[in-house]
């Protein structure tokens, strides 16, 4: 066996290539989009190449065959208990001395960069993209969420790593009938008449960012090492988000005008990719556009849901999910929900997703491995 380095544009074509051999025949695997893998290993689109380094590989066998795929990436920015690298976008066959050889050659390169640990599969940027290995519910994967064969699991542990944390996915139909606490919070706070839930309009998205900055910066910052987002980040991110934006299903919440809570959701877009092969060209968009318009698209993701402290707790959970269930289960065609994954390091937040009454539709993992095998090995803490 040999790895071979990814260099030229026919390295970058075989790496992509790679899965759609290895998944031939299975109907739940959806071939995300070239460009988003891409995107990745970019200097010009990903943000945290300025700060750190990359490198991926294709693993060949003795007749040349590509049998395997990996990436290995040091984040400056990923901190943690001791230097940690990450490994990902991980392929290969069933055979344990195949994916062994990988994660062997990644801890080598990741050693010699002052690296101490790597997590893995774990995305080179955000945790809301390529993050974790599918360890239950092997169903079709949300869009920019991992899928794999269930048989990488023992590849992983065989290996020696372990979960560092497991990510919990969580599904409904949405013409769930809420608990009677659901009406009772939700009748308390509505009497208040201070309080108020309002779908995002696409016409006034720096208003609409401003808030969301806001809400973010005071629920969710704690959460990410004290990192913060200004109005300015968020208005990018809303103006990317907003060619595939239904306004009816992204939802805020206020106390006398000030911005107190949010729900972000959006169409499951992978209902609409996995028509694409991976490609996204203009046939593609055209294609793309004209799905959104005739085409079935049945779920909606939930993004992001936070709370301000002070609210947390008062039924504010319960008063925006039955403002915005009056829009959606009443004027929208969509028939299933499902959450983003939250992790098992938040009990908080599984506790809240847990009175919807949902099922645990699947979980991933995120595995760590120490390269001192000595060392004392600790879960993620707990928020």
């Amino acid at each position: 066996m040999r790895m071979h380095e990814v260099s030229t544009a026919a390295d970058k074509k075989a790496f992509l290539d790679m899965a759609v051999g290895l998944y031939k025949g299975d109907p739940n695997y959806i071939r995300p989009l070239d460009k988003d893998i891409e995107e990745v290993f970019d200097p010009e689109k990903n943000k945290f190449l300025k700060k750190g380094a990359c490198i991926r590989w294709i693993l060949f066998d003795d007749n040349n065959k590509p049998i395997g795929r990996i990436a290995a990436f040091v984040n400056k920015q990923y901190k943690e208990e001791q230097p940690t690298g990450g490994i990902g976008f991980f392929e290969c066959i069933n055979d344990r001395e195949a994916a062994h050889f990988m994660f062997g050659y990644c801890k080598d390169w990741l050693q010699q960069r002052g690296m101490e640990a790597m997590d893995g599969p774990i995305n080179f940027g955000e945790r809301d993209k390529w993050w974790g290995l599918v360890v239950e519910g092997f169903a079709e994967p949300l869009y920019g969420m991992n899928y794999n064969p269930p048989y990488y699991k023992d590849l992983f542990e065989s290996y020696g790593f372990q979960v560092f944390f497991n990510q919990v996915c969580f599904a409904a139909p949405l013409n769930h009938h809420f608990s009677d606490k659901y009406y009772t919070r939700h009748k308390k706070l509505a009497e208040d008449g201070n309080y108020k839930a309002v779908h995002i309009k696409k016409d006034q998205l720096p208003r609409f960012a401003k808030d969301f900055a806001a809400i973010y910066n005071k629920a969710w910052a704690s959460h990410g090492g004290g990192k913060t987002l200004d109005e300015r980040q968020v208005v990018k991110m809303f103006e990317t988000m907003k060619p595939v934006m239904d306004e009816r299903i992204v939802w805020f919440t206020y106390y006398k005008d000030e911005p107190i809570a949010f729900w972000v959701n959006l169409p499951d877009l992978n209902q609409f990719f996995k028509y694409m092969n991976g490609k996204f060209g203009l046939l593609q968009k055209l294609k793309f556009l004209y799905l959104q318009r005739f085409g079935k698209c049945d779920r909606i993701v939930g993004i992001v849901f936070g709370i301000i402290p002070e609210y947390q707790g008062k039924g504010v959970d319960a008063f925006m999910i039955m403002e915005a269930a009056k829009v959606i289960q009443n004027e929208l065609s969509y028939t299933q929900f499902e959450m983003q994954w939250i992790g098992d390091f938040n009990p908080k937040m599984i506790n809240v997703a847990e009175t919807l009454d949902p099922v645990r539709s699947r979980i991933l993992s995120t595995y760590r491995y120490l390269f001192d095998r000595t060392k004392e090995f600790k879960r993620h803490r707990v928020l």
